[in-house]
Parts: C-alpha cells; structure tokens; sequence
C-alpha cells in the first residue's frame, strides 16, 4: 500500500477496516475500536523527535486513564511512510522505539512489573505504568499481526488484570485463540499467559527459540 502523504483520516480508516472488517482476531482490539477509545499517534519515522511526540501521547493517556474497570483503551504508534521486509527486521525496529521511549522516560518503573527482559513478570513500562506491547506491519508472520502499516500497539497492563478481576479473563482469552486458529490454522506458538515466560518474547509476532535476546538492552537502574 503507498502511503506517501495518505491524510491521516484515511490512515485511521484503513486500520479500522483491518481490526474491524478483516476478521481480527483480538476482540479486546475490536471492543476499543467500536467504543472509539483507540488513540491514533502518526509518525514520519523513528527519530528521537518522532518517538518523543508518541511519549508524550502515552505519558498524557497515562495521567487521565479512566477508573472504570469497564473502559479499555489503546494507543497505536504508527509509522507509514516506513517499509520493513521481514520479521527480524521488524523485531529489531520495535525494539529500537521502545529503546528510545525508555531512554526519555523521567519515571521509575511499574513496580507491579520486572524491567528485567528475562524476567517471568516483565512488562514493558513507560511514565511508571506497565504496557503490553503488540508490534504489527503488513509481512508479518502472523495473519492477525498484518496491519496496513508499521505499527505498534501499547496496551495497559492492569487492562489484563480487570479482566482477570471481573472473572472474564479466561474466557476472553480462549475465544481470541480461537478466532486465531480459525484466521491462521493454528494458535500462536509465542502466546503464554503472563508470569510463565517474559512477554518480551511475545511483542514483534515473530517466533523465537528459548535462548532469544533482545536487541537492545532494559536501561539500567536509577
């Protein structure tokens, strides 16, 4: 898709009629979607200026979250104009963006998370609140992932965990499965509930092996 100076009205269009129309997968993506809470950053590229407009988005939605334990919400980084060809070459610019978010972020970490990569309980966190991060772009290996665009989703965590609280958690999770199956023909090997493995591993879509590593490192403590 050639999305040279695409206005950004038709941009959001063609993400919704991915994760609405497409038969996406994830049904927590299509609930934010038909409650009109996804918030939409676009970005020229991955420079610090850019990523610094997507900090301030994810610093400004974390400070006026919602108390509602019904609301969800997401935040999704997108990139257009930026092509990328296969998975590792995704995986390494997620991690990239998410290097430099860290490096300008002026809070501690989610103390509800492990910032160690390796972690069982890691969770990526910005502006001290943890976030699920799904990276997204048009080749990736799984058919649920392959958004119009470049793209990096960033859920919030405690999201999970009111789900977990009203009961519906598992049932949620095992309908999502399903329509991935349906989608794909199988369920995502790299999916594990949190606390069973880093969720590290789980960000780009791509599948790696037990002894991956990150391409960049957890900044180090304050």
């Amino acid at each position: 898709m050639n999305s040279i100076n695409l206005p950004k009205d038709k941009i959001v269009r063609n993400i919704q009629d991915f994760i609405v129309h497409k038969d996406h997968s994830c049904l927590m993506a299509r609930s934010v979607m038909a409650s009109n809470s996804l918030r939409t950053v676009i970005l020229l590229n991955s420079s610090i200026n850019e990523i610094k407009k997507l900090y301030l988005t994810i610093e400004q939605n974390r400070l006026n979250d919602s108390p509602d334990p019904n609301s969800f919400s997401t935040i999704i980084a997108v990139f257009p104009e930026i092509n990328i060809s296969d998975a590792i070459l995704f995986e390494d610019f997620l991690w990239e963006v998410l290097y430099k978010l860290n490096s300008m972020d002026k809070y501690d970490w989610d103390p509800s998370v492990s910032k160690k990569l390796q972690d069982n309980n890691y969770s990526f966190s910005i502006a001290g609140t943890a976030f699920y991060v799904v990276g997204m772009f048009p080749n990736s290996p799984r058919k649920a992932r392959r958004m119009p665009y470049v793209s990096l989703a960033f859920n919030l965590h405690r999201q999970f965990e009111r789900l977990r609280k009203m009961g519906a958690y598992e049932q949620v999770k095992k309908r999502i499965r399903n329509r991935d199956k349906n989608l794909q023909g199988d369920i995502n090997p790299m999916l594990e509930d949190f606390g069973e493995s880093s969720e590290a591993r789980q960000y780009s879509g791509r599948m790696v092996k037990g002894q991956w590593k990150c391409p960049y490192f957890e900044k180090p403590n304050k």
